[in-house]
């Protein structure tokens, strides 16, 4: 099955437009005083994507060694497909979704990945429609999304506020290996118990995230919709994993001397602290001290932009990266493994 063929996706233009009509109606009632207009605008919006999206997401029940556990989910597909938390599905194989409808069918859990936080499951009778997958990577500070998930078997959840905040990290454990979720969404859109799994959407209905984690009061996480989670979502419906590559080299943001900071048009590169022996780093001649400038031609300014290379593609083809030793300029070519 192909990406293109994976996700219904959605456009931007729309949600640019009801964003900005949005804006313009508060900006109406401070020269007019016609508040209830404002109002109206707000709700139509978000009753307009509560509308387009409840069909879409279940209440997933599971059972499993540790417990019953519920959350939400998000169809994708119109064969069944849906998106939800790899910690809602944690230990369990199947259990119940039920939609907002009053449909309750069962469902598979095709594969979960801990490392991103995100699943795929399937439904045994498909026929919710798929909602539109977006692009977190668009999203502004202060754009209205709104949250829409169907805890504890509810009818359904709906909550709006605003992107407060955007590159958040947030770490993900699976055993022993640890790795940072990048470009996390951070939002003050209320989230209930039981809305992990659930849909972040902007104006237009399209899906920018999944809801993830409750972080404090009044702050909401959500797992980024972007090319490096379509990534993840594409392997886990075709073969239940993901594949990740691996090149044995731990490194620190550093700042690039200013003459050649200006030069390349980028002020950080990552400073190597650790090489482990017999890697594929180490095979290629990187060295403590090094100052990781680029891979693959993308600037590496933080250690989530190498991990973002270290998806299946990456695995035993070359990676030529450019660093900086003794103040000179090397370029070197790796060859990644697959991370066991």
């Amino acid at each position: 099955m192909s990406d293109e063929g994976l996700f219904a996706v959605g456009g931007r233009r729309r949600g640019m437009d009801l964003d900005q009509r949005f804006v313009d109606a508060v900006m109406d009632t401070e020269h007019t005083g016609v508040e209830p207009g404002a109002l109206d605008a707000y709700s139509r919006v978000v009753t307009g994507v509560a509308t387009s999206l409840l069909p879409s997401v279940a209440a997933l029940s599971v059972r499993s060694a540790r417990g019953a556990g519920a959350g939400s989910a998000v169809t994708f597909t119109d064969d069944g497909f849906l998106l939800t938390n790899a910690h809602v599905v944690a230990g369990a194989t199947g259990g119940t979704a039920d939609f907002a409808d009053g449909t309750e069918t069962r469902f598979d859990v095709v594969g979960a990945d801990p490392l991103s936080d995100l699943a795929v499951v399937r439904v045994h009778n498909p026929g919710a429609p798929a909602a539109p997958l977006g692009d977190a990577d668009l999203l502004k500070i202060g754009q209205l999304v709104v949250a829409v998930g169907n805890p504890m078997g509810l009818a359904g959840s709906v909550t709006a506020g605003v992107v407060s905040g955007l590159g958040r990290s947030l770490p993900a454990r699976d055993g022993r290996r640890v790795r940072i979720i990048d470009s996390v969404i951070q939002t003050d859109a209320a989230l209930n118990p039981g809305n992990s799994g659930g849909a972040l959407a902007d104006s237009t209905g399209t899906v920018v995230g999944i809801n993830t984690a409750v972080a404090g009061y009044g702050l909401g996480l959500a797992v980024p919709i972007n090319s490096t989670t379509r990534t993840i979502i594409g392997e886990l419906v075709a073969t239940g994993r993901v594949r990740r590559a691996w090149l044995g080299v731990a490194g620190m943001p550093s700042p690039l001397p200013p003459p050649l900071a200006t030069r390349l048009g980028q002020k950080l590169g990552l400073r190597v602290v650790e090489v482990v022996p017999g890697s594929p780093a180490g095979s290629a001649g990187i060295y403590l001290g090094d100052v990781l400038i680029s891979a693959g031609g993308q600037p590496l300014q933080t250690v989530q932009a190498l991990q973002r290379l270290m998806l299946s593609p990456a695995i035993g083809a070359n990676l030529p990266i450019t660093l900086l030793r003794k103040n000179a300029l090397v370029d070197v070519i790796t060859v990644p493994a697959e991370l066991g």
